[in-house]
């Protein structure tokens, strides 16, 4: 029972209290925000790694057989369980678009390349190219792919380019900045929308500029 002869008061939290609160707010935000920013950094760097490894499987291929895979002329001969319809014409150009690794039946050059690669045993993954599954997929989900330098990279300077597609923003930049120039319209890495007339638009920086964190991006790197 309460005694009538003495006055109550609620106790509300002391200034200790409660910076002792904001502190631990801000501990948790920090860690929150460290730990998104190690994420965003492994998957940039997986993006990398997947550039790279590409490109050295590629120089293996054509430094043991003399052809580029998917061009290979040779490849249904040399390869294990190849067939004539997915050997290249031996021209020295990879054929086709990138994209086509993801394009369930497509008999192109571009899509070759990696049956090549993995019959070859450089490269790990599906040969049951009627699989819309059949490209390699990156560190986001979207696809790798590889071509021959065309007028779809139009400041891109190299003989083979390598795209990777579902990149988003954030980490296309860090790509770009790790490997060139972190500019995404110039330089030997390039990042933007693919347009409907199968061509790269580089993204731009600035305030005018249409670079957006979360969008989603290609990125493309010539060799």
């Amino acid at each position: 029972m309460l005694n009538p002869g003495r006055s109550y008061r609620s106790r509300g939290f002391t200034l200790v209290e409660i910076a002792i609160v904001l502190v631990i707010i801000g501990l948790l935000l920090g860690g929150v925000l460290k730990g998104q920013e190690l994420i965003n950094s492994a998957k940039a760097k997986a993006v990398v790694n997947d550039f790279r490894n590409t490109m050295t499987m590629i120089a293996a291929y054509q430094d043991r057989f003399r052809q580029w895979p998917g061009d290979d002329s040779a490849a249904d001969t040399r390869l294990p369980n190849n067939t004539a319809r997915l050997k290249g014409n031996g021209n020295g150009q990879i054929e086709g678009s990138w994209r086509d690794a993801g394009n369930g039946g497509s008999s192109s050059e571009a899509r070759a390349v990696w049956l090549h690669l993995r019959l070859a045993n450089l490269a790990t993954g599906s040969t049951d190219t009627s699989s819309t599954d059949y490209a390699p997929r990156n560190s986001e989900g979207g696809i790798i792919g590889v071509q021959s330098h065309s007028s779809a990279f139009a400041n891109l300077n190299g003989r083979l380019v390598i795209c990777q597609d579902g990149i988003s923003g954030r980490i296309a930049l860090q790509v770009d900045s790790s490997m060139d120039d972190g500019n995404p319209d110039a330089g030997s890495v390039q990042f933007g929308t693919w347009s409907d007339n199968g061509a790269l638009v580089p993204a731009t920086l600035g305030t005018n500029g249409t670079f957006s964190d979360s969008q989603a991006y290609v990125i493309c790197t010539a060799t």
